[in-house]
């Protein structure tokens, strides 16, 4: 798994370093992008009613650029997770699965002339961290997971579309995990099979000026 980190960590440095010469991509868009993800964890379907909200934030850039075509590497802090609220005649408690990951999507990017762009691709994420979080009728608190408990790489299918207006770019987009989370017994008697669901809204700020550049 450390190969594969240091593998991934080449490419994205490779990718941006590529990103800066506007003499080679004079057609690209690089910058920095944030937003909101709504996150869930599942097993066989997504259940929105169990959406944990968070966010993402990182950097992007366009290589092999074209007027109608791109690969997109971008490098984002994301959290994950789900909350589960249970309830009864006897007490209420609200308990979140709070996740945080490194993620890596490389994705192709076809553009619909200079103000619309469709991103399909796969991704990959190293997980950062994990905690729960309880509150309710039987308390308030916060525990972190001992990491060991989880895998430490997720991947899975990114898909969406951005709207550009100048440097700015307003997107939305789903990444669909197809990697099962838990990595011993006691987590699958948690979270039994689960994988990562995550849906992004997000403003990408574009800071290549070349004169080229829509």
């Amino acid at each position: 798994m450390t190969k594969i980190l240091k593998i991934l960590t080449v490419f994205i440095v490779v990718s941006f370093a590529c990103c800066i010469s506007n003499e080679l991509f004079a057609q690209m868009r690089a910058g920095v992008k944030g937003g909101l993800n709504v996150s869930n964890l599942y097993v066989d379907d997504v259940d929105d009613e169990n959406a944990r909200y968070g966010f993402n934030l990182g950097l992007y850039g366009q290589v092999l650029s074209s007027d109608v075509f791109a690969i997109q590497p971008e490098l984002l802090f994301s959290t994950k997770g789900s909350k589960i609220e249970y309830g009864g005649a006897l007490f209420d408690q609200t308990v979140k699965y709070n996740l945080s990951y490194l993620d890596l999507p490389i994705l192709a990017v076809f553009k619909l002339g200079d103000a619309a762009e469709i991103h399909v691709g796969p991704y990959v994420g190293y997980l950062l961290g994990a905690s729960i979080s309880h509150d309710g009728d039987l308390g308030s608190g916060a525990d972190e997971i001992d990491k060991d408990h989880l895998k430490s790489f997720d991947y899975g299918l990114s898909g969406g579309f951005g709207l550009n207006f100048g440097n700015l770019q307003v997107g939305a987009r789903y990444n669909f995990g197809l990697a099962e989370l838990a990595d011993s017994d006691a987590a699958k008697l948690l979270i039994n099979d689960s994988k990562n669901s995550v849906a992004q809204i997000y403003l990408a700020l574009n800071l290549n000026n070349s004169k080229n550049n829509y």
